[in-house]
């Protein structure tokens, strides 16, 4: 193969305008289907109901692919920018950092609470849309715009004289590009669920949802929830049993509450109920579902142990012996949670889980006192819902008894380096597998103690691929871990036995840089090769320390002072272009780079990579796929010995695909 030895000024490529959305759309949305990029219409439509200008929204799947969603707002503005001497409407479809919500300095302005946090997102619809349409009501006209694979087509102009000058709204239709998307059908469920949570959430604001069939017949279904979350909730029971009637309420920081920490207008409104059955919610945070939870669940939760927890105490209900905590309670209950938060921070663009630190104070401070009240106004409610708390944890401490009985008859020794956790209930253990003595020393002290383990490893530790497995347990790191973790090694077609596995989750915890991910590949080799069945029953993950740290100076009193942490350098340019979109001065904040998961303090080390509400947690799966090497064959190509030369080849022609592989076949 001829390699180029010239490296000029011409061979750097410079992405301008939306090139960036086209090059990996991943990294903006999700690519399985469109939806995403539909909901990105309708936020900004709800954005308009939230701040007050909306009543109603309309949004329909018409028979060509397309989809529409039309509100009857203010309208987008059609006039020129002062700086940028483009039309606004045009800015907001065409430039990535461009939007009316970058400005949250506090809570009462009409866009501090919206979802938007970035300003990518109708861009990036229309970078991934063959054709998009806009129509603004405004002014007393119809003014119309189109845009073709990101970029202007038919500038914008009125097309028609409104009746009424107060007339007033935005329409847009957007024709997503099946080239970008695994499939580019629109779930019709999917939105349905997305628009009914709306409505949920937008008091007296009508949904409405049409599909075009055969014909052109429209099929529409409109959401009114006069009762607010209560009703939905009811909707989600769908009849199921409940202990006790719901609870719901809301509470926001006043003016006289905003201080530092919290901003005026802050706060959540939740419906709770509880069954024996078993529990589960949704939750919404400035009207964006975070299906994947967050910090704003975690403060609901923490609010409920200590309400719930508090009642049993004084109402002398606790057995002795028993201790609650919070999944006994959180495990039955189900829920709808829609936080407010003054300048929320996402995991990711398609934000679906939220990492703001500070609401896990903010949504407990404000729902445990009602909560509490509520539990000691309504006594025979209170004492079911602690009763089933009590159960719950009762049967959990006679599961612990049983295999700690089972345990004490074992021959193993556990390792002396190893510090155990306090919790023995597999199912709520985890265990740390830290590279280096030092970073095992913080993890030690940052840890929970009650639920999570600490095994500090040395180097790099052996490649583990082409060893038999009666030689392996030679090794005693190896050793460690096998008998750390409870389990012998084995292949996927032995039949072993896991019962005496010692916790669910097995963590590799390794440093940010390149010897940390050498040290990951070699544990999932172990994995890989001598535990696959623990990799099949979903046991092992891979936790992601933070590279670097970013300290942001106190911004007046409803900014205080920051630190935020980025993955990598790519996370770190996204937090400081986002810096600078809230007008923060180049140069007033510092980067730090970690050298290590030894250069953490306890504190930063459980505040970022091992608290279970703030982490970055991924589990490790197996995903084979066609036209693709398979998992073993990229093991044995990348581990064996003699497979050096494949192994240079493979990287000379796929070197700048390695993240995505890891991906895919993580």
């Amino acid at each position: 193969m001829a390699i180029v030895s010239q490296y000029a000024e011409a061979d750097i490529r410079v992405l301008k305008g939306l090139e960036p959305v086209k090059e990996r759309p991943g990294m903006y949305t999700r690519t399985d289907n469109p939806v995403h990029i539909i909901q990105e219409v309708i936020d900004n439509a709800a954005d308009e109901a939230l701040a007050g200008f909306a009543r109603r929204m309309t949004v329909t799947l018409h028979g060509d692919g397309s989809v529409s969603v039309e509100d009857n707002g203010r309208g987008i503005p059609v006039g020129l920018h002062p700086e940028e001497k483009v039309p606004v409407v045009e800015l907001v479809f065409t430039r990535l950092h461009a939007g009316g919500k970058f400005d949250k300095t506090s809570g009462v302005g009409a866009y501090a609470f919206a979802g938007g946090l970035h300003g990518v997102g109708v861009s990036v619809t229309n970078a991934l849309s063959t054709r998009l349409e806009v129509n603004v009501r405004r002014e007393g006209y119809v003014h119309h715009i189109v845009f073709s694979n990101g970029e202007v087509i038919s500038p914008i102009e009125p097309i028609e004289k409104l009746k009424n000058n107060r007339e007033t709204g935005t329409h847009v239709r957007v024709w997503p590009d099946p080239k970008y998307f695994d499939s580019a059908r629109i779930p019709v469920l999917d939105m349905e669920r997305l628009l009914r949570s709306k409505a949920v959430l937008l008091p007296g604001v009508e949904v409405i949802f049409g599909v075009e069939c055969e014909g052109g017949k429209l099929d529409t279904r409109s959401w009114h929830y006069p009762d607010g979350l209560s009703g939905y909730l009811l909707e989600m029971l769908d009849g199921k049993e409940q202990v006790a009637g719901i609870f719901s309420g809301e509470k926001y920081i006043g003016q006289k509450e905003a201080g530092e920490v919290f901003a005026e207008g802050e706060g959540v409104a939740w419906a709770m109920a509880w069954c024996a059955e078993g529990g589960g919610g949704e939750s919404f945070v400035n009207l964006i579902p975070t299906a994947n939870g967050g910090t704003h669940e975690a403060g609901l939760r923490q609010a409920l142990f200590e309400a719930v927890k508090a009642f049993a105490e004084h109402h002398s209900m606790m057995p002795r012996g028993v201790k609650l905590t919070a999944d006994d309670i959180w495990g039955k209950t189900c829920f709808v949670l829609s936080a407010r938060i003054l300048d929320p921070q996402f995991q990711g663009q398609v934000k679906e889980k939220l990492n703001s630190r500070d609401a896990v104070k903010l949504i407990s401070m404000l729902v445990r006192d009602p909560l509490e009240l509520w539990l000691n106004e309504h006594l025979e409610y209170g004492r079911a819902i602690a009763d089933l708390a009590i159960n719950q944890a009762s049967s959990r401490l006679k599961q612990q008894q049983k295999v700690e009985r089972k345990k004490s008859n074992g021959v193993a020794v556990l390792p002396g380096k190893l510090t155990d956790c306090e919790e023995k209930d597999p199912a709520r253990s985890e265990l740390f597998l830290v590279e280096g003595d030092s970073a095992g020393g913080s993890a030690k002290l940052g840890r929970s103690k009650d639920t999570q383990a600490i095994l500090p490893l040395r180097g790099k530790g052996l490649n583990s691929w082409e060893v038999d497995k009666d030689r392996l347990l030679a090794n005693s790191e190896i050793h460690d871990i096998a008998v750390a973790i409870g389990v012998d090694p084995h292949t996927a077609e032995d039949a072993i036995d896991l019962s005496g596995l010692r916790y669910g989750k097995i963590c590799i915890m390794s440093d940010a840089d390149v010897d940390g991910f050498h040290i990951q590949v070699l544990l999932l080799t172990l994995f890989y090769r001598h535990f696959p069945k623990l990799i099949e029953q979903g046991n092992v993950y891979i936790a992601h320390p933070p590279l670097y740290r970013v300290d942001v100076p106190a911004l007046g009193k409803n900014r205080p002072l920051r630190k935020i942490y980025a993955l990598d350098a790519n996370e770190l340019n996204v937090i400081e272009e986002k810096l600078r979109a809230e007008k923060v001065r180049d140069g007033s904040w510092t980067v730090t780079r970690f050298k290590g998961l030894g250069e953490m303090n306890p504190d930063q080390l459980w505040e970022t990579t091992m608290n279970p509400d703030t982490r970055r947690l991924l589990p490790v799966r197996i995903l084979d796929m066609p036209d693709r090497p398979t998992t073993q064959e990229l093991f044995q190509m990348l581990m064996a010995k003699k497979e050096a030369e494949a192994r240079r080849n493979w990287m000379e022609l796929h070197g700048d695909r390695v993240d995505e592989e890891i991906d895919t076949h993580a």
